[in-house]
């Protein structure tokens, strides 16, 4: 089948000062591509989609897009009318004037699909999390052809992330997308752009396949870098004793080893983060928590809580947003009271805590000098020393990038700076409260093998599903109204387990229907139970035809009409016909 090109980037340059971002980048998206963009942070990841999208302007190129091609754009803060309902706010954000359907319908049921339950809320009084699902929500109402997403996973739960994951795969959409989320990339995209060094890099597959090929590609880099060193060490060697020539072809070999100097000259490793920063030493006795409870108003946090931290506790936290757990970890450090209860901390407990919220730095300084104010002498693994400047730099921080003023820091750099001053303390009780929100791929794969080698305690707050399946070894989930669930393994665990107690209650609830035992049953029935039976024969024939059409609805695909008012009707379709299968199959018993 001929590939239908929509969109074609050539040559594409853009640059902030002095500071090239993309240099000379060209691709290709074709219909149907479900594309990821993978890149460190400040490598213009952002940049790329803003262009395209016709919000940022760029230094040269060409962009190309198929005409009449519809594109909706989700930016990682996408700017939501505040003076607006949600419902509303979501029409206003739409694409194009063509859309069929009732786009009101339409809105109110991919709202609610997303988790915003009141469609007339404020948009004013909605959290940030709940604005981006209303910007979402508009770009998949939009029905565009090309769908552009920047880090779409962002400060959303686990389920809402799982039901855009799944509307994804089952839509014939054409996307490109950047984000860290790796389980997203891998079950969403079949195809893998990489940006690195300023050069673009396709591999057609998801991320399993991308890291595969990737780890050929660098494999292939480092040994032509090395035969290119070799090579330079002969042609230098030639330099030295040979005097300058005038001949055409030792001019030739001249410049052809300045040439091959510029090549083997490059550090293939002047991008990775070293994080070989190791936690202080930690006692026996750690935390231990004693009856918590907090509450605001009527929403209840803890209740009775108990809890003791062991040495090396992995610890992750799970549950909705807005149901208390960021103000858990902070009960815990003491930056927020229990109204009952009290914790026990050892006293070799040291706390590093990376925020949700960031460090409030001051823009108008550089990032040297921030660093500066928290220590001049920064002290790891109890006896090495580093300068501010030293270690930045194992931040990804060259020289010139800790002159940079903080202003201008992308989001995942500030994050990588508000990492550097967590670690730089060594703690050996860390506390993440989402820090996977705005770190770049290669970033959070390093963090992950820092905190496996972590020796301290750890508690991290994440809806990022790979990264909590690699680090911790039970979850805490907290299911509202102050239960908490303390379950024993990784996150896909506690997916399979829930998965399991599901179809359980299932089978067990047909299984365990009563029945009358035959020595107590009448002989037959009487004449208003025959009526009775065959009432309930044509009542069930019936409901069972209506559950299939609303079942065939709902696995369409396509825009569905009322769909609270659909799901309602299907859960009471449920009861009754559970409660009528009953009476018939009673009935049916006697002779």
């Amino acid at each position: 089948m001929a590939l239908i090109p929509y969109l074609q980037v050539e040559n594409l340059t853009k640059s902030y000062g002095d500071r090239m971002i993309l240099d000379t980048v060209s691709f290709g998206v074709n219909e149907g591509d479900k594309i990821g963009i993978i890149a460190k942070n400040g490598t213009g990841k952002s940049t790329l989609l803003s262009i395209i999208a016709g919000n940022e302007d760029y230094d040269s190129g060409k962009i190309t897009l198929r005409n009449g091609l519809r594109v909706a754009y989700l930016s990682q803060t996408p700017d939501v009318p505040r003076s607006s309902t949600a419902i509303d706010a979501c029409i206003a954000m739409t694409v194009g004037d063509d859309l069929h359907g009732d786009l009101r319908e339409r809105a109110e049921r991919i709202l609610t699909q997303l988790g915003i339950s009141d469609t007339n809320a404020d948009v004013e009084h909605l959290s940030g999390g709940q604005r981006k699902r209303v910007a979402l929500a508009a770009v998949i109402v939009s029905e565009p052809d090309l769908i552009l997403l920047d880090e779409p996973t962002n400060h959303l739960d686990i389920d809402v992330i799982e039901w855009i994951e799944g509307w994804l795969k089952k839509q014939r959409v054409t996307l490109l997308m950047v984000t860290h989320d790796r389980y997203f990339l891998d079950r969403v995209c079949n195809q893998i752009l990489e940006i690195d060094r300023q050069q673009i890099y396709s591999y057609n597959g998801n991320y399993d396949y991308y890291l595969r090929r990737r780890q050929e590609r660098l494999e292939a880099l480092s040994n032509e870098h090395a035969r290119l060193k070799n090579l330079l060490r002969h042609e230098q060697e030639w330099i030295n004793r040979t005097p300058s020539a005038r001949t055409g072809k030792a001019r030739y070999r001249i410049n052809a080893f300045h040439d091959l100097k510029d090549r083997a000259s490059v550090n293939l490793t002047e991008r990775e983060v070293n994080l070989n920063v190791k936690s202080s030493y930690i006692g026996s006795k750690i935390f231990v928590a004693h009856d918590i409870s907090k509450r605001f108003g009527e929403k209840v946090i803890l209740d009775n809580f108990n809890y003791t931290f062991a040495r090396y506790d992995r610890l992750g936290i799970i549950g909705p947003n807005g149901i208390g757990k960021t103000t858990f970890i902070r009960m815990l450090q003491g930056l927020i009271p229990p109204d009952s209860g009290y914790f026990e901390i050892g006293e070799t407990v040291r706390f590093g805590y990376y925020s949700q919220e960031g460090i409030d730095f001051d823009n108008s300084k550089k990032v040297i000098d921030a660093v500066n104010e928290i220590a001049e002498d920064i002290v790891v693994n109890d006896n090495v020393h580093y300068s501010p400047l030293q270690f930045l730099q194992y931040f990804l921080f060259t020289p010139a990038d800790q002159q940079k003023y903080i202003a201008r820091l992308s989001g995942g750099e500030r994050c990588r700076l508000h990492l550097a001053t967590v670690l730089m303390r060594s703690p050996n009780f860390l506390i993440l409260d989402e820090p996977t929100n705005d770190l770049d791929i290669i970033t959070l794969s390093l963090l992950e093998e820092y905190l496996l080698e972590f020796k301290g305690c750890l508690i991290v707050i994440s809806h990022d599903r790979y990264f909590l399946d690699r680090i911790v070894d039970h979850v805490f989930v907290f299911h509202g109204n102050g239960n908490v669930e303390d379950f024993p393994g990784n996150f896909t665990q506690y997916r399979a387990k829930q998965a399991e107690k599901t179809k359980e209650v299932t089978i067990e609830k047909k299984e365990n229907k009563p029945r009358r035992d035959k020595a107590e049953r009448p002989v037959r029935m009487t004449f208003k139970e025959r009526r009775e039976f065959e009432e309930l024969t044509a009542e069930l024939d019936a409901l069972n035809t209506e559950k299939a059409e609303l079942e065939a609805i709902f696995n369409s695909g396509e825009q569905i009409p009322d769909i609270a008012e659909r799901s309602r009707r299907y859960d009471e379709l449920l009861t009754i016909i559970d409660e009528k299968e009953f009476r018939w199959l009673e009935l049916s018993e006697k002779s």
